[in-house]
């Protein structure tokens, strides 16, 4: 008889556990009991500065290290000043770019050649809109992704149908092309739910939150995973800092200072 799978302290068998996708990010892998479930995608959401962008190219610069080319999809910012953002940082490898192993691109040209560049979409645009991501990750040998911003599309679907649709044969596709993914989402401050139009959070199989805590005087960028698929994880509060070689995370303790790892 073969051998019983070593189990894991929550009762899970380790050969039964889905592989991982590290995000390099050691304080989120933690959480995250070894990574994201390898081709899950997750909804990264969280109001203006709060770091999504830094946490997305963290994640696919570490992959791109690591032998999985990535992807990022700039909607609602020129992809060049992103890359121009992330090469301040000391993490940040932009050989990798000069390699072909990561790629910054803009969707605003790529929509534009299937006549996309329009301020509303009908129902049969959705399958045009999603070849175009596909073909643009395809054609990158990408197995990260991040769009940058979800949002920035779902706006010109003006009907909760149409944007329920859309992300989930597009999630779909991208599982099924191999990828991780990220999806960016915008939401105000102060909002309470977990995405600008209140559909994302169900079709995505995770959903990590950015935010901002006030302690002392000082604003603190917060994390908070809700919710990850295939994965058991924490549900804690944690400080996110935005250092030059990568984002610390530490817990959040109850009387709102941030304690050590």
């Amino acid at each position: 008889m073969p051998p019983k799978p070593r189990e894991e302290k929550n009762g899970a068998s380790i050969a039964a556990r889905p592989p991982r996708c590290r995000t390099g990010i050691e304080g989120l892998d933690k959480i995250l009991n070894g990574g994201i479930p390898l081709g899950n995608n997750v909804l990264l959401t969280g109001a203006c500065g709060t770091g999504k962008t830094t946490l997305g190219a963290e994640f696919l610069n570490f992959g791109a290290q690591n032998g999985e080319p990535g992807l990022l999809l700039a909607v609602t910012e020129h992809s060049q000043k992103v890359l121009d953002n992330m090469k301040t940082y000391e993490f940040f490898d932009s050989k990798l770019v000069d390699d072909r192993k990561l790629h910054f691109l803009d969707a605003q040209p790529i929509f534009e050649k299937l006549a996309l560049d329009k301020i509303e979409y009908a129902h049969n645009d959705v399958p045009l809109l999603i070849n175009a991501i596909i073909d643009t990750v395809r054609q990158a040998g990408a197995k990260r992704v991040v769009i940058d911003s979800i949002t920035g599309i779902l706006l010109h679907l003006k009907s909760r149908e149409l944007m329920r649709d859309f992300i989930s044969k597009l999630c779909r596709r991208l599982s099924d092309a191999g990828c991780t993914t990220l999806l960016v989402s915008e939401i105000a401050p102060d909002e309470k739910r977990y995405s600008s139009f209140g559909v994302e959070e169900a079709v995505a199989d995770g959903i990590i939150i950015l935010g901002n805590v006030e302690q002392r005087g000082y604003l603190l960028r917060t994390l908070h995973v809700v919710k990850m698929r295939g994965t058991p994880h924490s549900r804690s509060r944690y400080v996110i800092d935005l250092t030059p070689y990568g984002i610390i995370i530490v817990p959040l303790l109850r009387s709102g200072a941030a304690g050590p790892a």
